[in-house]
């Protein structure tokens, strides 16, 4: 089924997609904002590196479309489900399964944090090399 997205993301393209998704500065600045089309853009650039030609919202269609999968199949097992999976889930469970009980604590006492856009500035370098 396509989406407004364009064409599908192969198999390669999408372990790109996580293999940056799984770096600490993107889950953290992604943790900290619903406003993230400029963490997208990094994303991005970073998966032209790999030769990969998506843009922000390709890339966050994709970002979304896969944390609610998982989150389905998640809550499927938990509730004793086997028959729901899907491909990729030990490496988003890699990312996504600590977070969520971390959030839900982090969420509570998030004030004295400072806003996300103070530390993206810094993660610019980072995406370079």
């Amino acid at each position: 089924v396509a989406n407004e997205g364009g064409k599908h993301w192969t198999v390669n393209e999408v372990r790109a997609l996580i293999r940056i998704w799984s770096d600490k500065n993107i889950q953290q600045q992604l943790e900290g904002t619903v406003r993230n089309k400029r963490i997208f853009e990094q994303v991005a650039a970073r998966l032209q590196k790999f030769g990969i030609d998506r843009d922000w919202k390709q890339c966050r269609t994709k970002y979304k479309n896969l944390k609610h999968e998982y989150k389905s199949v998640k809550s499927a097992q938990d509730s004793g489900s086997t028959s729901k999976s899907m491909k990729f889930f030990n490496e988003l469970d890699a990312i996504l399964g600590h977070c969520t009980m971390e959030q839900a604590s982090k969420s509570d006492n998030n004030e004295s944090e400072r806003p996300p856009e103070w530390t993206e500035a810094k993660s610019e370098k980072d995406s370079i090399g």
